[in-house]
């Protein structure tokens, strides 16, 4: 009997559609799931006839895969990802590969990757993107991990993945270690910021200019035909219109708690210890958890007051200002998400290709957009650049944008609309562009409490000072100062 291409772990929604996937190009999958009666289910329903292997053991899935062995797992990440390795390991032969499909933390793949390794296996960390839809007709894959893996499972991968307009596969090699896992994470906390984004405007629209979700809705789809043409802006605007048993929006009946499984807070951390201002994929992380305390919010809703402004004006241009608004924010968040890879890729010797990063992103990932393909060609035309909103297009965009931008964030303030990673996006442009940012007087204050020392504007870099600030006492430090 032909043994199997690839051997597929966890037949949950995502591992049965990425075998389906596989099977209909012409690859033969080995599948396998440790909850009795899962393999048989499937093998009996929708693998019935076709080119799957249906196996009851770690056992007998490796003993029905040709050599080298690739096993790809579609589990749970954390601990159940380790306990399989273990069990897997004593079963395969030196140049075998395993690859993790799961949202596995980076430091995890990492850490992974050197121990299979080090008992003479191949280890793969790919993030995958695009949910089950996705996996059935052709995701966003970010493989890393051993690149000595990558020739054997590249043809799989490529093969299954979702293709661009020329034909260019979403997936590619990202790089060793827990790479492909670390710009997984970063796309799913960009996608945290876009969908924070887009509530933001739907809540404006919906509290301030006192829209219905049939208005709203033409927005969305009016906007998915210019520059905001992205998935999440058209299943937004399909949500709008879908409506209840009752005839009224089923949206209006969703509870407003948001839940979250910490990719999103992951991001931040990772910022965090690089020390990259990551602010609005922040905001939309904790405007998630502002929305889980609901009771708390209820209560206050009854005790906290705010403006009662209504809107007054050209709703259209409203409208339109929303709009830039909108852009403007998003390519900061993308700004941002890509300089956090760019200062992750120098701590862990990562060589990160940043075009080809949005290509993968392009298609079947849930931020694929049309907005993608001006990021390729910003890192295109200029490999090394610092900030995507230095490029010309790019800074272009927000200038036009920065007036309705600004008008739009005044607005929901003065009218206690929250717009949280809106006003951040706005507050980091603010920011970055300040040549004089008033850290001196932090520096300062720091210095005076806590003699953290501080630098002179007309002294060279790297010379500290400190002052006695009770006398006035001036005198140089060492070329060193503290943390805190």
């Amino acid at each position: 009997m032909k043994k199997a291409d690839i051997g597929m772990i966890g037949m949950a929604v995502m591992g049965e559609n990425l075998s389906m996937n596989m099977e209909r190009h012409g690859y033969t999958v080995a599948v396998y799931d440790v909850w009795d009666g899962v393999v048989d289910k499937f093998m009996e329903g929708r693998g019935k006839g076709k080119n799957f292997i249906g196996c009851a053991s770690f056992e007998e899935l490796v003993a029905n895969l040709e050599k080298p062995r690739v096993v790809m797992m579609m589990i749970r990440a954390g601990s159940p990802v380790d306990e399989t390795i273990d069990k897997l390991l004593p079963l395969l032969e030196e140049g075998d590969i395993l690859i993790d499909g799961g949202n596995s933390h980076f430091p995890d793949t990492a850490r992974r990757c050197e121990y299979v390794e080090k008992h003479g296996m191949l280890y793969i960390g790919t993030g995958v993107s695009g949910g089950a839809e996705g996996a059935f007709n052709g995701p966003s894959m970010m493989p890393g991990g051993s690149p000595a893996a990558w020739e054997r499972v590249k043809p799989i991968l490529q093969d299954i993945c979702a293709k661009v307009d020329d034909g260019s596969p979403c997936c590619d090699w990202v790089g060793e270690g827990g790479a492909g896992h670390f710009v997984k994470m970063v796309h799913n906390g960009i996608e945290y910021g876009d969908m924070q984004l887009i509530c933001e405007a739907y809540q404006i629209m919906r509290d301030y200019l006192g829209m219905t979700c049939d208005e709203m809705h033409e927005v969305f789809a009016d906007w998915n035909k210019d520059i905001l043409d992205s998935y999440l802006i058209s299943i937004t605007a399909d949500i709008l219109t879908r409506k209840d048993d009752d005839g009224q929006p089923l949206v209006d009946k969703i509870l407003d708690t948001a839940g979250q499984k910490g990719t999103g807070k992951w991001t931040g951390i990772a910022a965090l210890d690089e020390g990259i201002p990551l602010t609005l994929i922040g905001e939309a992380v904790f405007a998630r958890c502002l929305s889980a305390i609901k009771d708390e919010r209820v209560a206050a809703s009854k005790v906290l007051n705010g403006p009662a402004v209504k809107f007054e004006g050209d709703k259209k241009a409203f409208i339109e200002d929303l709009k830039n608004a909108l852009y403007a924010s998003k390519i900061v968040s993308y700004a941002q998400g890509y300089t956090l890879m760019r200062s992750a890729a120098k701590t862990y010797g990562w060589n990160l290709n940043y075009g080809g990063i949005a290509l993968m992103w392009r298609g079947g990932c849930i931020i694929r957009s049309v907005f993608l393909g001006k990021i390729k060609e910003a890192f295109e035309n200029t490999p090394d650049i610092t900030n995507l909103m230095l490029d010309p297009y790019f800074k272009d965009a927000i200038e036009q944008a920065q007036a309705g931008w600004r008008r739009v964030c005044a607005a929901g303030i003065a009218s206690g609309v929250p717009m949280p990673a809106m006003t951040s996006a706005l507050a980091y442009y603010d920011g970055y562009r300040c040549e004089h940012l008033p850290a001196n007087l932090l520096q300062a204050q720091r210095d005076y409490f806590g003699a953290h020392t501080y630098e002179r504007i007309d002294a060279e870099r790297g010379k500290f000072f400190h002052t006695d600030w009770n006398d006035g006492e001036v005198g140089t430090t060492a070329s060193t100062q503290y943390t805190v």
